[in-house]
């Protein structure tokens, strides 16, 4: 009987143990889901309507504090590429962020497929109206300026012109302005924007002028430039768009070729998402979020947020031709679009390596949708 009873103590103290196992194992779970709550993100990039809600709903990233900063792209580029790693989570150029991956073995952080600024690009080729230019063949043999040649918008340009034209880089003199007349919006031009690549012929622009100054002196026939190059802004009416009706030729562009080129991305410092792998599941969903909302006040009252007498019909028109979901997120809706800007990296001789979606972007966030 003695040792029938020791038996039954050892049995019932092993329960015992096993409860206050269990016990521990839930308070370890509270003290992980504590430490969400007191992790504070330091994010970047540009005030969009479309993020909003990101930076100033402080439920939608879970368990985190938000500080946000508005940056220019340029600038944004620059401090997570020269190692400073200012912030947590980052809008980035999707193209720099390539040529550091490629080029110089950029492994600080991770791309999730988050797209902030995508643009048709068609109306960013700017000529000037005395050079003889009437169609895209016509800038074989002319000199073309820009501040920042390997940036995502100008690889969009060469590649569009490449694949739908046959004007090919090397068909062009490219001079470099070592002044942005957009600075002020998009920041200073990263390093990995003015990468110059083998077969291609160039040349500076006189130091201290901007790209529209160059197209004004002469120097240049036609610019490049992501944004409205000052000249264009200012009304010169010397300067304009090569495709006068670039919305029409944008248009039947996509309904061609299903693509809406991508300019930025979204990327994480890899050493968090070390530390709190959900996070990237979680930063994905809340820029969604954010969109959703922002689609939900767009078929609300969106036209009286815009200056624009039509805008209603214009978001009517974009949803008929683009789908309701025109922003898409997901691998899933872009990888043709991203597949496409990677073959122009490097047909361009940009990018080292064909790169891949797989490596650039973190892989729990692969397969999401929204």
């Amino acid at each position: 009987m003695k040792a029938n009873f020791n038996y039954f103590n050892l049995a019932c103290i092993s329960i015992v143990l096993l409860f206050l196992s269990c016990d521990k194992n839930k308070n370890d779970a509270k003290i992980d889901s504590s430490s969400k709550k007191e992790l504070t993100l330091k994010i970047a990039g540009y005030d969009l309507d479309r993020i909003k809600a990101v930076f100033s709903d402080p439920k939608l990233i879970n368990g985190c504090k938000i500080e946000f900063s508005k940056t220019g792209i340029g600038d944004a580029n620059t401090a997570a590429f020269s190692g400073a790693g200012t912030y947590d989570i980052t809008e980035i150029g999707l193209h720099p962020f390539m040529l550091a991956y490629a080029n110089n073995n950029f492994r600080e952080y991770i791309l999730i497929p988050v797209f902030p600024i995508r643009a048709f690009r068609h109306k960013s080729i700017f000529i000037h109206n005395k050079r003889g230019i009437n169609s895209p063949k016509d800038l074989k043999g002319r000199k073309i300026g820009t501040p920042g040649y390997s940036s995502t918008s100008l690889t969009w340009i060469r590649g569009i012109l490449q694949d739908e034209y046959g004007v090919s880089p090397s068909d062009i003199h490219w001079v470099f302005s070592n002044k942005d007349s957009s600075s002020d919006a998009a920041g200073k031009i990263s390093k990995e924007e003015q990468m110059i690549p083998d077969g291609i012929e160039f040349s500076h622009g006189k130091a201290g002028l901007d790209e529209s100054e160059l197209l004004l002196n002469g120097t240049v026939d036609a610019l490049f430039h992501a944004a409205e190059p000052k000249a264009y802004i200012e009304g010169n009416q010397n300067v304009s768009r090569l495709f006068a009706d670039s919305r029409q030729t944008e248009k039947m562009y996509y309904k061609k070729t299903g693509i809406f080129p991508i300019m930025h991305a979204v990327a994480i410092k890899k050493s968090l998402l070390k530390e709190n792998p959900w996070l990237a599941k979680a930063v994905f969903e809340a820029y969604s979020i954010a969109k959703t909302k922002h689609y939900k006040q767009l078929d609300k009252v969106g036209w009286a947020y815009s200056s624009l007498p039509w805008f209603a019909q214009e978001y009517e028109e974009t949803k008929a031709l683009l789908g309701t979901n025109f922003w898409p997120y997901g691998i899933d809706k872009n990888r043709m679009t991203l597949e496409t800007l990677f073959r122009y990296s490097y047909e361009q001789g940009l990018s080292s390596k064909h790169l891949t979606i797989e490596e650039l972007f973190e892989a729990s966030t692969l397969k999401l949708v929204e």
